[in-house]
């Protein structure tokens, strides 16, 4: 394969809508707080075009609605628009038609904002797990082409779908899946695809297990957020492991973010669908 099997994707939903910060902001208090997602992308954006990369933005549906101009900008760069649902829900704290209606308003919201077709999803807290599988089909029968949800491990104590492919595989469905990079060592899938373990990590380990996966062929899955851009947010008191996870190395997130875009090429998500299945790249439908 000629393409390159690399990509690198943004969650992009504000600091307050963290499930780490759950237990003390309210999803009915999040219009309370002042956005610092419109800062924080547009810095992601710039840092991208400086490399001459194109990535895909994962958007939440809830944003897109206050920032409108933000979505059109990003599409405007060239970059890829998906969908991070609407409310930021667990999914399987949601039944299959509280689902099915989150991910259609916030296909909706995006489309009339850009006037483009959006094909893939990325859930909240990569919440697709063995418990809310059913979530596939309920993807698939929304218009949605690909998925990047599934993170093959079972390390974390909010996500994990052990047992499934650590490569890009297609569901009986037909629908793409494009699982979270992990690194297989010692017989166990360990999470390095962004996020919270590219701010643990020293910068030289992330880039042995990116080069140990070019390696291989397998592609990297890359993913951020730009809170994670952002040391500045404000400080939150919640649990030790959860105050961990959120805040550790948020001042070498950015320095981080562009070392590793001088060393490996990426592409939007969606171009990797072309490339992995030709077959199944077709026009998604706009509403279901």
């Amino acid at each position: 394969m000629n393409f390159v099997k690399n990509a690198i994707s943004f969650d992009i939903e504000d600091w307050f809508q963290v499930e780490n910060l759950r237990s003390v902001i309210k999803k009915e208090d999040w219009g309370k707080f002042d956005l610092r997602v419109e800062k924080n992308t547009r810095k992601i954006v710039e840092i991208l075009k400086r490399y001459g990369v194109k990535g895909t933005f994962f958007i939440l549906g809830w944003i897109a609605e206050r920032c409108p101009s933000l979505v059109r900008e990003i599409d405007g760069e060239g970059h890829e628009i998906a969908s991070h649902g609407y409310g930021h829900d667990l999914i399987y704290n949601l039944t299959p038609e509280a689902f099915h209606a989150d991910i259609r308003r916030s296909k909706e919201v995006l489309e009339s904002i850009t006037g483009k077709p959006v094909c893939g999803y990325r859930a909240p807290s990569f919440s697709i797990t063995p418990e809310s599988k059913w979530a596939l089909d309920v993807l698939k029968s929304a218009g949605f082409l690909y998925d990047s949800s599934i993170f093959p491990t079972s390390f974390h104590n909010r996500y994990g779908f052990n047992g499934t492919s650590s490569a890009p595989f297609c569901f009986g469905n037909g629908l793409v899946e494009f699982p979270l990079s992990t690194y297989r060592f010692c017989g166990a899938n360990f999470p390095v695809g962004g996020g919270g373990y590219f701010r643990l990590f020293p910068y030289f380990l992330t880039k042995m297990f990116f080069r140990g996966l070019t390696h291989r062929e397998k592609g990297i899955i890359f993913y951020l957020h730009p809170w994670e851009l952002d040391p500045q947010q404000p400080r939150m008191k919640i649990r030790l492991n959860y105050r961990f996870r959120h805040y550790i190395n948020l001042r070498k997130t950015e320095f981080r973010l562009e070392r590793m875009l001088k060393e490996f090429r990426f592409s939007p998500l969606r171009e990797l669908v072309a490339g992995y299945f030709p077959d199944k790249f077709l026009e998604p439908a706009t509403h279901s």
